[in-house]
């Protein structure tokens, strides 16, 4: 199985170049020659990735979770899944390489760094906390993309203003298109990320008896969730439109770097696992 790894490994980041590829060529030539086939092969780097997920997961016998190289592999399948279940909601497709880039970056980082790792932390064997580190990366994921769509949206107004009529006024969606991919982004990151605090409440006290409310990371999520929560009532009860919902996107993004960056790095958090 040690081979069979090894070679999936090696073949990711290929594949996802591929498809990177794929989704920029249609992006330059503003065509459809690739419109049904990059998303094709978009889908099936996605199940290959998973299937590489899994044999990893069953040979080293933990998730993937025990060190930054193997979250930066989750990321790359997070990022890509995120963007193939909002263009399967939108079936807006000429986006995918602005998003595709980052799955490219954090793969080909993991491919030539992440170790084989058998002796861990008893903690990390617990196929609940994958889960539940999964789903807070699908939502973080999911919320980098709304952010993406909301720089997007931005570059655009700003080219509109300026009479700027180039290849991203060519090829981009309209602004109300951008507004509504950052808005369905916005509400599946909440959603994965309510599942993923809804997990954590559970395996917490089993896990760690003695933890605290007051940790770090636990604020800091709990800060994110509520900010997209109400951003995301207020645009659904029509008190929000346009700019208004771009800055909730953008700053959310901003507070969960920031987040992410103090509780990994600057304070003491239970979450530091490894």
């Amino acid at each position: 199985m040690k081979a069979v790894i090894d070679f999936s490994n090696y073949l990711l980041p290929l594949l996802y170049l591929i498809t990177f590829t794929f989704y920029s060529y249609d992006f330059m030539k503003g065509g459809q020659r690739f419109a049904n086939s990059k998303r094709l092969f978009l889908f099936l780097t996605l199940s290959f990735h998973l299937f590489y997920l899994i044999i990893r997961s069953i040979h080293f016998d933990h998730p993937p979770i025990t060190n930054v190289f193997e979250i930066f592999t989750l990321l790359a399948f997070a990022v890509s899944f995120s963007y193939f279940i909002l263009e399967l909601l939108t079936d807006i497709r000429g986006t995918g390489p602005f998003i595709i880039i980052f799955s490219v970056i954090f793969q080909v980082i993991s491919t030539f760094y992440i170790p084989d790792v058998y002796q861990v932390k008893e903690v990390l064997r617990s196929h609940l906390l994958g889960i539940h580190v999964f789903n807070a990366l699908l939502g973080y994921s999911a919320i980098t993309i709304s952010a993406v769509y909301g720089f997007l949206y931005l570059i655009l107004y700003h080219d509109i203003k300026l009479n700027k009529f180039g290849l991203i006024f060519d090829r981009l969606p309209s602004l109300e298109i951008l507004e509504k991919m950052s808005f369905y982004s916005a509400i599946i990151g909440f959603v994965l990320l309510s599942i993923a605090i809804v997990i954590g409440i559970i395996w917490l006290p089993k896990a760690f008896p003695n933890f605290s409310y007051a940790d770090p990371k636990l604020i800091g999520t709990g800060i994110v969730w509520l900010l997209y929560g109400v951003g995301i009532s207020t645009k659904l009860l029509g008190k929000w439109q346009g700019k208004k919902v771009i800055m909730l996107s953008i700053v959310g993004f901003i507070i969960a770097i920031c987040s992410t960056i103090v509780s990994n790095f600057l304070a003491r958090s239970f979450h530091s696992f490894y």
